[in-house]
């Protein structure tokens, strides 16, 4: 897998994220520990991002 492709596909991965976060912030069911753990996942693929750019 070329450099380009990995980090499209991380940044798939994290768009994918923001949209399930997203949609759990609108349903009051979501728990506030599958908030931050979707938060903490997106957080991680940046921080894999930024590293491979770097």
């Amino acid at each position: 897998m070329s450099m380009v492709s990995h980090i499209d596909s991380l940044k798939q991965k994290h768009s994918e994220l923001e949209m399930r976060l997203q949609d759990a912030l609108k349903h009051p069911s979501s728990s506030d520990d599958e908030i931050a753990e979707l938060k903490r996942q997106k957080l991680v693929l940046k921080d894999r991002i930024e590293s491979i750019r770097d």
